[in-house]
């Protein structure tokens, strides 16, 4: 039995991915090991949204050969798909998987295995890198379990047609594709059936979900994200569906008034912004303006008791000035969101920015970041102290020692991380106490119909250091 190991970098899509590729490797004989370990295959998912992750994609491909001469190194996903030419002459890289071709991997072992028996070898990595701007198809991978997490996520969406100027993604993953919803609520049943509670919905632009279907079909689209949320909804062993990123120009009152109608829907939306200035929104190429944005998280918050509203925000992007800069902070204040991910600007070669007059001084970019994630621990706080007193239900995750003390830690709707002294668990679980609740199988304990009362500041202490 051949032994394989695989690592992940990047975004929730590929961990998905990486989970998928796992599970078919599994069901065609191979045992994993863990990635620490000397293995016959390594199988790195690789990311190429900054240049950074294009470096660490490839350290982890030269680890891999590493750790074993003789083993097999596959580069698979986007670095793979946007440096083709560069993996060809990488002497640690045997074979080459682009975006689309995951669920092929199997298949392309097999004929790598066999033509290395026929001593058909050839030095250069074998490469199956498709034209991505060309798929339409949305690529069927599927998934039965997470390792090691107690809520599933669920990939229903694949490529980008939005051509921000600092993004290389709409190269590596292509035009929008959208998983049939079929597929997607038949995944759903069969993870609750393995007790996962609490689905998590992703996608590379997830707020496109369904709009190519009018491309494959003939008339117009009748699907769109609302109609697959409502469908998941449906599913008895659900008890929770948080959504992955949206674009601001979705969050309409019209759907916030939907999924306000679904129990089910956790209060947590991440609305993606990366500046709260209109001129370098416009130099972005982002399709809204930033009162468009705070309409869209005033929709959400008429409808929802203090929903968790969270944010990207880019730092230093070209042309940037400190007005431009002080207008974002401003903005930022106004929304009042309750985490923010700041990132400082970096040059993507391909992308349209890369070109762009007024690059912005590494040491300026790291002063604005700075700032804003001062701002950002400000507000969070801020948030998470509204808290104090209420009572929540929370999806039981894991045991952690803290300051000597033993806890249970779970998540709120709004995905505010709590815990639970253990000496407690009695009150909020009977006949738990002293026992594990089941944290390394699939979907934990949810604490249904029984609240944890956050009465003292000790929780919010506890939220500080669990943060940190």
């Amino acid at each position: 039995m051949k032994t394989a190991a695989l690592h992940n970098l990047g975004c929730k899509v590929n961990a998905y991915e990486t989970e998928a590729m796992q599970q078919l490797l599994e069901a065609s004989g191979y045992r994993i090991v863990d990635f620490s370990q000397k293995a016959d295959i390594y199988i790195i998912n690789t990311c190429s949204v900054t240049n950074v992750a294009d470096k660490k994609s490839r350290q982890m491909l030269h680890r891999a050969k590493k750790q074993n001469p003789d083993s097999i190194v596959v580069a698979a996903g986007c670095y793979a798909q946007s440096a083709e030419e560069t993996l060809k002459k990488d002497a640690s890289v045997d074979i080459i998987i682009g975006n689309n071709k995951k669920k092929e991997l199997p298949q392309i072992l097999e004929e790598y295995f066999a033509a290395r028996q026929q001593k058909k070898e050839d030095p250069r990595p074998r490469v199956h890198v498709i034209d991505i701007s060309k798929a339409r198809d949305y690529e069927e991978l599927h998934i039965e379990k997470i390792a090691g997490h107690t809520r599933a996520f669920l990939k229903v969406q694949d490529g980008c047609n939005q051509f921000c100027t600092y993004c290389i993604i709409p190269y590596t993953r292509g035009r929008i594709r959208s998983r049939r919803q079929e597929e997607a609520v038949e995944e759903v049943a069969g993870l609750t059936r393995k007790g996962y509670k609490e689905i998590v919905l992703t996608g590379i632009h997830l707020s496109s979900y369904g709009k190519d279907f009018t491309d494959r079909e003939q008339g117009e689209s009748q699907v769109e994200l609302i109609d697959l949320i409502r469908q998941i909804h449906r599913i008895d062993g659900v008890k929770r569906i948080r959504l992955g990123s949206l674009e601001p120009r979705i969050v309409t009152r019209e759907f916030a008034r939907a999924l306000a109608e679904l129990p089910k829907i956790c209060p947590h939306f991440h609305l993606s912004l990366q500046s709260g200035c209109q001129a370098t929104l416009k130099r972005m190429n982002r399709h809204y303006t930033p009162e468009e944005y705070l309409e869209g998280c005033r929709n959400l918050r008429r409808v929802f008791e203090n929903p968790a509203i969270t944010t990207d925000v880019i730092t230093g992007f070209p042309g940037e000035t400190e007005e431009e800069f002080e207008e974002t902070k401003k903005f930022l204040e106004k929304a009042a969101f309750y985490e923010m991910h700041i990132f400082k600007y970096s040059r993507r070669e391909g992308t349209r920015a890369d070109k762009m007059p007024d690059q912005v001084p590494e040491e300026l970019k790291a002063r604005r970041s700075d700032i804003l994630l001062s701002l950002e621990r400000q507000m969070s706080k801020a948030y998470r102290q509204s808290f104090l007193g209420k009572e929540c239900c929370i999806l039981l995750e894991e045991s952690v020692t803290i300051d000597g003390k033993g806890y249970y830690i779970g998540h709120t709707p709004e995905y505010v991380r709590m815990a639970v002294p253990m000496e407690k668990i009695e009150v909020f679980l009977p006949g738990k106490a002293g026992k594990n609740p089941g944290f390394s199988g699939a979907g934990g304990l949810m604490a249904e119909g029984i609240a944890v009362r956050m009465l003292t500041d000790e929780i919010l202490l506890l939220q500080e250091k669990l943060r940190n």
